[in-house]
């Protein structure tokens, strides 16, 4: 075989690799949760935040199969705007027939049967201009997502200039009562597997509503940080 050949068999087959990893994240299923919640911070909307996070991620190449799940302005539910993600009477308890706004979220997330589940929120009373990554504790997927956590809450950092805070397990809060009734500890609600049915779920804290202000009120910040966490992703599902 000439030379020409053989460098014209390597381009192709180098051509046809990177174009099967970036047509390959078209597969994957993604559902972004966006906070809800317009009681923290004063003259601050976390939703508001939040969402406009999302809604740059979900505009950032690369294209996959992405879905968005938001209790705000959904009639008929109880705390569709407010509440914790750890606490039982804001998330499974049911109130005068009404379910909360966070299990019509996760409902709805779970009928897209999505790979990867990720919840964007911002922090508060932490004094700390940072990021912080939540994980839910002892199910198989742990390590796998304290990963893809990680890379995300750096690109975060990278992006802005936020202090990277790590990792950190659901069940280490201490907060509030709600807890998975597997391991019995402490649990984030939307990031329970016995309630969220995706492998790979993440929960970002992006910033604290005082510390954090000026970045998370700025519209092109908020565009930052939504396409560093999409083009992250991007080359997460790339690689896996």
């Amino acid at each position: 075989m000439g030379r020409f050949a053989i460098l014209l068999v390597l381009f192709l087959f180098l051509f046809a690799s990177c174009t099967q990893r970036i047509t390959g994240t078209k597969k994957y299923r993604v559902v972004w949760q966006p906070s809800h919640q317009t009681d923290t911070g004063k003259d601050f909307s976390e939703a508001a935040t939040c969402n406009a996070i999302v809604e740059a991620a979900m505009k950032t190449a690369p294209k996959m199969r992405e879905y968005k799940v938001w209790s705000y302005g959904q009639p008929g539910l109880h705390h569709a705007d407010s509440g914790s993600n750890t606490k039982i009477l804001h998330t499974s308890a049911v109130l005068e027939g009404k379910i909360s706004g966070y299990a019509w979220e996760l409902n709805e997330a779970n009928r897209k049967k999505p790979a990867v589940f990720i919840a964007v929120h911002n922090n508060g009373g932490t004094r700390r201009n940072a990021v912080w990554g939540y994980i839910h504790y002892g199910d198989r997927y742990e390590q796998a997502n304290r990963e893809l956590a990680a890379r995300l809450v750096k690109a975060i950092c990278e992006a802005t200039g936020m202090e990277n805070r790590g990792v950190l397990l659901d069940s280490t809060t201490g907060r509030n009562d709600y807890r998975c009734i597997q391991t019995g500890k402490l649990s984030f609600y939307s990031l329970d597997e016995n309630i969220n049915q995706a492998p790979y779920r993440v929960l970002l804290e992006i910033g604290d509503n005082a510390a954090s202000r000026d970045i998370l009120t700025d519209p092109v910040k908020q565009k930052l940080i939504g396409q560093s966490i999409k083009m992250e992703l991007g080359r997460w599902a790339a690689e896996n």
